[in-house]
C-alpha cells in the first residue's frame, strides 16, 4: 500500500514542485489577511499527504465521481483538451489540471489485468492520484482547497452538485413520512434542515483547521486518529451500500406496478413480478459496476436533479387533473413517529460529499451560500411532495408515492419511468466507492488482483439483491438507514469531530449547540432504529 502511494506522488508536475520549494523558502507569503475563512496561519509540520496514507486512499476520487464534482475523462471525444473539462457536469471553461490524466479511456471499459508486474496496483490507482495540498499553491496565493481532479467549481455548479447528492430517492417517501408522523412530524423536516446546514458549516471549519484535510475520513483522522478515519469510513460506506439496496427494491416495486402480471418459471421456481424485476435490474446494473471509467455515468447521473423536479411536477399534475387534494390527514401519529424521523433524516444524507464539493470550489467563501441554496431548494421539494402526496392519498399512501399514482395517466407514466431509469445510472457510482475500498485490501502486486476486483464487485451487487429481496420494505429500510447511519454522518459525527479538532478554540455557544445536536441525533437514532426494526420484524412475520 505504501508503494502505491509513493508511485502516486511522482505524478505531480515538476513546475509545481518548484513552486512548492519556493513556498517553503517564502514562509508565510501564501497567506493573505482576507483568507482567514479557509487558510491556516500556522500550518503544522506534518505533511498534508499524511492524511492519505491510511485506508481508504480511494475515497476522494471515488466520491468525486459519485457526487459529479470532478471533470471526468472523456477522452473518447478525441482532443486532449476535452478530457480536461473543469469541475463538474455543467462546466464550460477549461482549466489547467494539477495532475495528469490517469483515468483509463472508456475504450477499455472493463477491469483488465495490467501486464507489467512493476505497475500492477490496487484499484484506487485507476483514478487520478492525490497530490499534496501544497502542490496546488501558487507563490503569494491563499491556501486553497483545490481537489486532485476538480477545481474552480463555480457557485452554480456547486449548488447543482449538492442538490444532486441530497435530493435522491428520499423524495419519493416524504408523503409516507408525513403519514407516519402526522402533520406535526413535518416540522422535523425543517428542524433537520437547519441542523444539517449548521453541521455542514462545522465540517468546513474542520477542513479549514489545517492543510491536508480534504475529505470526511480525513476529518475523522484529524479528530480521532486512524481509528476515527476507519470508523467514519465504514459508516459512510455502509450508508452507500444500503442506498444500493434501496435502488434494487425501488426497481422491483415500480416495474412490478407497471407490469403486475409478469412472472417467470425456472425449473419449478416461480418468480413473481417483484422478484423478477429486481433480478432483471440487478443483471442490468452489473456490467456498469465492472466499468473502469465511470465518467459517462457521472455525467448522466447528474440528471438526477431534473428527475427529482420532474417527479414532483408529475405528482402535482396528477393531483390537479385527477386525484385532487382532499385528504385532511392526521395531526400527529405517536406510534410511528420515530419512523417518520428516520425518513426525514434520510433526506439530508449528503454530508459525505460536502467536503469534496467545498475543496473543489474556486471561491470557498461561497460555501455557506451553496449549502443554504442546496438545503433550501431540497427542503422545498421535500415539503412540497410530502404535503401534496399526503393530501392526495391520505392514509393509503405507500412508501413511494409513484405506486399510488393512477397508472393510466401520462403524468404517472412519466413519473414512474423517471423513477425507474434514474437508479440505473446511479447504482454503479454509489457502489464503486465501497468496491474500491475493499479492493485496496488486495495486495497491489497480486497476480490476480483484477479478477478479485470483479469478484468483489459482483459479490456486492448480488448481496444487495439478496438483502433487497429478503427485506423488501422500501420505506422501513429507508427509515432504518436514516436513523442508524444518517444521524451519525449528518448530526453526531460533525459535532464530535468539530469539538475534538478545534478544542480550545470553541466558544461556549458552539459547545452547547454541538452537545444539543449530538443529543438530538443520539435520541433520534435510538428510537428511530428501534421503531424501524420493530416494523420490519412485524412485516416479515406477518
Amino acid at each position: 500500500m505504501k508503494n502505491s502511494i509513493s508511485e502516486n506522488s511522482i505524478y505531480i508536475e515538476s513546475d509545481e514542485e518548484d513552486e512548492e520549494k519556493d513556498l517553503n523558502k517564502g514562509g508565510d507569503d501564501g497567506h493573505d489577511s482576507d483568507s482567514s475563512n479557509y487558510s491556516n496561519e500556522n500550518p503544522p509540520q506534518r505533511k498534508p499527504s499524511s492524511y492519505n496514507i491510511s485506508w481508504p486512499q480511494s475515497y476522494r476520487q471515488s466520491i468525486d465521481l459519485y457526487s459529479s464534482v470532478p471533470s471526468p475523462n472523456i477522452g473518447f471525444l478525441g482532443t486532449p483538451s476535452l478530457s480536461r473539462l473543469s469541475s463538474s457536469f455543467l462546466s464550460t471553461s477549461l482549466t489547467r489540471r494539477h495532475t495528469p490524466e490517469a483515468l483509463p479511456s472508456v475504450t477499455k471499459p472493463l477491469i483488465q489485468p495490467i501486464e507489467d508486474e512493476q505497475h500492477r496496483r490496487s484499484s484506487h490507482t485507476l483514478l487520478p492520484p492525490l497530490p499534496r495540498r501544497s502542490s496546488s499553491l501558487k507563490k503569494g496565493s491563499k491556501v486553497s482547497h483545490e481537489g486532485p481532479i476538480s477545481s474552480h467549481c463555480s457557485f452554480g455548479q456547486a449548488v447543482l452538485n449538492g442538490i444532486n447528492c441530497l435530493c435522491g430517492v428520499g423524495i419519493l417517501s416524504t408523503p409516507y413520512a408525513a403519514q407516519q408522523g402526522g402533520w406535526v412530524g413535518l416540522s422535523v423536516l425543517f428542524i433537520f434542515a437547519l441542523i444539517s446546514f449548521y453541521t455542514g458549516m462545522l465540517l468546513r471549519s474542520c477542513l479549514d483547521s489545517e492543510p491536508g484535510i480534504e475529505t470526511y475520513p480525513d476529518i475523522g483522522q484529524a479528530a480521532f486518529g486512524t481509528t476515527g478515519r476507519i470508523a467514519i469510513s465504514i459508516v459512510l460506506y455502509v450508508e452507500l451500500y444500503a442506498c444500493c439496496i434501496e435502488y434494487i427494491i425501488l426497481e422491483g416495486d415500480n416495474l412490478s406496478s407497471l407490469f403486475p402480471n409478469a412472472y417467470l418459471n425456472l425449473g419449478g421456481i416461480e418468480l413473481n413480478s417483484h422478484t423478477l424485476f429486481a433480478l432483471i435490474a440487478t443483471l442490468a446494473v452489473l456490467p456498469t459496476v465492472w466499468l473502469r471509467d465511470l465518467s459517462v455515468l457521472s455525467y448522466i447521473s447528474a440528471g438526477g436533479v431534473i428527475a427529482s423536479i420532474l417527479v414532483v411536477v408529475c405528482l402535482f399534475w396528477v393531483g390537479v387533473e385527477d386525484v385532487g387534494f382532499h385528504s385532511k390527514g392526521t395531526t400527529i401519529n405517536l406510534t410511528t413517529f420515530p419512523v417518520a424521523v428516520g425518513l426525514y433524516g434520510y433526506c439530508y444524507s449528503g454530508h459525505a460529499v460536502f467536503p469534496n464539493i467545498y475543496t473543489s470550489m474556486a471561491n470557498p467563501n461561497q460555501f455557506p451560500a451553496v449549502l443554504l441554496a442546496c438545503f433550501g431548494i431540497c427542503t422545498l421539494l421535500y415539503a412540497g411532495s410530502a404535503v401534496m402526496g399526503y393530501t392526495m392519498f391520505g392514509e393509503a399512501i405507500l412508501s413511494q408515492f409513484t405506486l399510488n399514482m393512477p397508472q393510466d395517466l401520462v403524468a404517472s407514466k412519466i413519473a414512474v419511468w423517471t423513477t425507474v431509469v434514474n437508479p440505473f445510472t446511479k447504482y454503479a457510482l454509489t457502489i464503486s466507492p465501497v468496491a474500491m475500498s475493499l479492493e485496496e485490501l488486495i495486495p497491489s502486486d497480486h497476480a490476480k488482483s483484477y479478477l478479485y476486483s470483479i469478484f468483489i464487485r459482483t459479490g456486492l451487487v448480488v448481496s444487495t439483491l439478496i438483502i433487497g429481496l429478503s427485506v423488501p420494505f422500501f420505506g422501513l429500510l429507508m427509515s432504518l438507514i436514516g436513523s442508524l447511519l444518517t444521524m451519525l454522518v449528518t448530526l453526531i459525527l460533525p459535532c464530535a469531530c468539530f469539538l475534538r479538532i478545534l478544542k480550545g478554540k470553541v466558544t461556549q455557544l458552539q459547545t452547547v449547540l454541538c452537545i444539543t445536536i449530538i443529543t438530538v441525533g443520539s435520541v433520534s437514532a435510538v428510537f428511530g432504529t428501534y421503531s424501524a426494526l420493530s416494523e420490519i420484524v412485524k412485516s416479515l412475520s406477518g
